[in-house]
C-alpha cells in the first residue's frame, strides 16, 4: 500500500490535485499533505488544520462497476473504515450524517467526496479526508473540535498511522462489488449513526439557496430514524410528522 501513497510537504488541495489528475493516475493512489494552503470541505468551506500534526489526505478510487444511483455507499464505506481505524486506536466514535466522524459530541475528523460520472456509473471518485491527531489547541470560532490526543492522551507518528487508516478504508472499498456487501454498508452505517433513534432539537434551515450560517430556521423536536432511498436525513418529528432532509437543509442543535 505504502508505494500508492505521495507525499507534500505543503499542497493547495489534495482534493483539487487529484481530482484534477484523476484521468492520469491508478485506482487507489493517495496524496497526503503536511500542509494544505486551500483544504476543503463540505459546501465550499475551509478546512483548518495545523501543519504535521493531523492526517490530511486524499484516495482517488475507480468504482466503475457501481451505479450512480448508489454512489452514497462511497461515503458509507470511507465512514466505516475510519470507524475502523480509530476502533484500532481505542476509540469509539459515531458518524454524523453525511460522513463527518464523531467522538463523543466533538469533531474528529471531516471528509469531501467528489465524484464523476459517465455511462450512469462512478466513473472515479475522491475522498479527501482531514482527521485531528496531534492537534490540542483549536481556533476557537470552531465549535466542537477534538484529536486523538485529546481523547486518548496519547501522541502518534503522522506517516505511520497514514497506510494503516488507508488500509482499513481499503478493505471497506475491497467489498463494495458485492451486492450482499453493500447491503450490509446500510446497516452498519446505520447502527453507527450519530444520535440516531434520540430525541434532540434540530433547526430548519429555509430556503435552500441561502447560505445556512445566514439563514433563520425554525426549531424543532425530532429523533434521527435514518436515510431516504436519495440519501437524505429522516427525522420523526414529535407529532408523528416523517420528514426527509437534504444537507444543509437541517442544522443539529447541541
Amino acid at each position: 500500500m505504502a508505494e500508492n501513497i505521495r507525499w507534500f510537504d505543503t499542497i493547495d488541495s489534495t482534493n483539487t490535485r487529484l481530482v484534477a489528475l484523476h484521468s492520469e493516475l491508478p485506482d487507489r493512489t493517495v496524496y497526503a499533505a503536511r500542509f494544505q494552503t486551500a483544504g476543503r470541505g463540505q459546501q465550499g468551506n475551509r478546512w483548518e488544520s495545523r501543519a504535521g500534526e493531523n492526517l490530511m489526505f486524499s484516495i482517488l478510487l475507480k468504482p466503475d462497476f457501481l451505479p450512480a444511483s448508489d454512489q452514497f455507499i462511497l461515503s458509507q464505506i470511507v465512514a466505516l473504515g475510519l470507524l475502523d481505524y480509530l476502533q484500532s486506536r481505542g476509540l469509539t466514535a459515531t458518524i454524523k450524517w453525511p460522513n463527518d466522524i464523531y467522538a463523543g459530541d466533538r469533531k474528529i475528523c471531516g471528509t469531501l467526496i467528489e465524484t464523476g460520472l459517465a455511462d450512469k456509473r462512478v466513473s472515479w471518485a475522491v475522498a479527501g479526508i482531514g482527521l485531528n491527531v496531534n492537534q490540542q489547541v483549536f481556533d476557537p470560532s470552531l465549535p466542537n473540535p477534538t484529536s486523538m490526543t485529546l481523547e486518548t492522551g496519547r501522541n502518534f507518528q503522522i506517516e505511520d498511522e497514514l497506510p494503516v487508516l488507508v488500509q482499513c478504508i481499503l478493505d471497506r472499498y475491497d467489498k463494495l462489488d458485492s451486492p450482499y456487501a453493500r447491503n450490509g454498508f446500510d446497516a452498519l452505517y446505520l447502527e453507527h449513526l450519530y444520535r440516531r433513534g434520540e430525541w434532540h432539537f434540530f433547526e430548519e434551515l429555509q430556503p435552500n439557496e441561502i447560505p445556512a450560517e445566514h439563514r433563520s430556521g425554525l426549531r424543532i423536536e425530532a429523533r434521527i430514524l435514518g436515510i431516504d432511498p436519495e440519501a437524505r436525513l429522516l427525522l420523526e418529528h414529535r407529532d408523528g410528522t416523517l420528514r426527509s432532509y437534504g444537507f444543509k437543509e437541517i442544522k443539529y442543535v447541541r
